[in-house]
């Protein structure tokens, strides 16, 4: 935990789940320039209704929670987060108003601040669903560090909202002012987008995938996605199995398509990908297929011994920072949630190391498939 010191007052923060081993603060410089920016003489005084865009754990909101304001996320984390930090500061959890990036904006916005993500797919989508609300007295301020601002994040803000400058770069974060124009053609957003696995895509080859916006590879199959339906495990029965991680759902699809018996959940920490996943499976599976879609933190919700195989492709980012702890969570979830005997298939870059991780956790680590790039790894919970 650390103490971000604002005009608005100090707060202390932490990422979530919080981790004493966790060295990465819940803020960086492009959150203290939006905030400093707002806070000086010449910038309007923070009034109606104030819309809070890609938070990434509840910092903006938390200092701005005097004005009540709004906060839009498509990270289960970032509202568990929000929701920690308002309660630490002493902060009155009704001050914040918390959606999701699946649920309606609100109707009017009269002060629209942006915290640049990571995905410019997700920018896009966020911008058109926000811009009817947006009037000619809108204040707009976007922020992020400067390698996250490009030339596409401003046109982007230009095209759907209106003219747009930056500031100077101060600590390698950057602002984005954008004065709204009214009347700019408001056209729908283009996501979610669909294409066509490839036919070398195992059980799932030819088939339609629905991807929303902000979701890893949108527009394509990645290759370790690829690489892992190649190398499922197979006549899985009835079994309990979980799609973890499980971005447009293709690993869970594919192993409900080849074993219809298998109970399957799909969970992800993005409320984006879990509308994918649950979307390509509807429009995928055999007819009576059922399984279930979360959003959450991991397995953190499964009762122990309740799941047979747990399938998963890691990130090893959050957000800009590359990290190992998501990963680690995972397989702890997993090692948690699996039953004596039952197995975690999880596949990843040569370069990462999960085969140590694994070990540590379970005790054992085996190698399933492998090329040039990427390893297919089973551990089995003793």
């Amino acid at each position: 935990m650390n103490r971000l010191t604002t005009s608005y007052g100090a707060f202390d923060l932490a990422r979530f789940p919080e981790d004493p081993r966790d060295t990465l603060r819940a803020w960086d410089a492009a959150d203290e320039y939006l905030l400093r920016h707002l806070a000086e003489p010449d910038v309007p005084r923070l009034s109606g209704t104030v819309a809070v865009v890609g938070d990434r754990w509840g910092a903006l909101v938390t200092s701005l929670a005097e004005h009540h304001p709004v906060q839009i996320t498509d990270s289960f984390l970032t509202r568990e987060a929000t929701r920690a930090n308002l309660a630490r500061n002493g902060v009155d959890a009704s001050a914040v108003r918390l959606l999701t990036t699946r649920d309606a904006p609100p109707e009017r916005i009269d002060v629209l601040l942006v915290r640049v993500p990571k995905s410019l797919a997700l920018l896009e989508d966020q911008l058109h669903r926000l811009a009817p609300a947006v009037h000619a007295g809108t204040l707009v301020v976007g922020t992020g560090m400067v390698k996250e601002i490009h030339t596409s994040t401003l046109k982007l803000f230009e095209r759907i909202i209106g003219p747009t400058r930056t500031s100077l770069a101060v600590k390698k974060a950057r602002l984005i002012f954008c004065t709204p124009d009214p009347g700019r053609a408001r056209t729908p957003s283009p996501w979610p987008h669909r294409y066509e696995l490839p036919d070398d895509a195992a059980t799932v080859g030819g088939r339609t995938t629905v991807n929303h916006a902000g979701i890893f590879c949108a527009d394509r199959l990645d290759i370790g996605t690829r690489f892992f339906l190649r190398h499922l495990p197979q006549g899985l029965g009835d079994a309990r199995v979980v799609d973890l991680g499980c971005g447009n759902g293709v690993v869970g699809l594919a192993v409900s398509l080849a074993d219809p018996d298998a109970g399957l959940a799909f969970i992800d920490e993005s409320y984006q990908a879990v509308a994918s996943a649950e979307e390509t499976f509807r429009v995928n599976a055999r007819p009576g297929a059922t399984a279930e879609f979360m959003v959450g933190d991991g397995l953190a919700g499964f009762p122990a011994d309740s799941v047979d195989l747990v399938l998963n492709n890691p990130p090893f980012h959050s957000h800009q920072a590359m990290t190992d702890m998501t990963a680690r969570r995972m397989f702890q979830g997993a090692r948690h949630a699996l039953r004596p005997g039952g197995e975690l298939w999880v596949v990843g870059n040569r370069h990462l190391g999960h085969h140590v991780t694994l070990r540590r956790i379970f005790g054992n680590s085996e190698l399933v498939a492998s090329d040039s790039k990427f390893v297919v790894l089973r551990a089995v919970k003793k």
